[in-house]
């Protein structure tokens, strides 16, 4: 994990401890579809797979979720690309995003265009991941 005051792995520029340590910690839950993008992909570069799987949608969650073997793989950066919906009134959104990453020599990227929905009835419905495309 990483302490709150470093800098955020999702790319805002904001310390962990202001950006996705607390959604993470279960303080707060993301207002929006690329909040919760942010927050995934902090999870993923941090190893936190418990937060990577609340945050799934319960018909497409998998029963787990494996590192990506060894050397293991890191995650360098994420670059949102685009938005649709997602906002804090909306029942769905999609984030189109680029995440770069390096496992040993190797680098690569993961092109995706994930949708999200908002799970519950109440204003305050949580945000979870649905599904994802890979783009070329």
């Amino acid at each position: 994990m990483t302490d709150g005051a470093s800098r955020c792995p999702c790319g805002t520029g904001l310390s962990y401890g202001e950006c996705c340590g607390p959604l993470h910690d279960g303080v707060r839950r993301a207002a929006t579809a690329e909040q919760l993008m942010r927050g995934r992909y902090s999870a993923y570069a941090l190893g936190d797979s418990a937060y990577v799987l609340s945050s799934w949608h319960p018909s497409t969650r998998p029963a787990s979720v494996e590192p990506d073997g060894e050397p293991p793989l890191v995650w360098r950066r994420l670059d949102i690309v685009a938005t649709e919906a997602g906002g804090p009134f909306d029942r769905e959104g999609a984030v189109e995003f680029r995440a770069i990453w390096r496992q040993g020599a190797e680098r690569g990227e993961l092109h995706e265009r994930s949708r999200f929905v908002r799970g519950g009835t109440s204003a305050g419905a949580q945000w979870l991941y649905l599904d994802g495309e890979i783009l070329a």
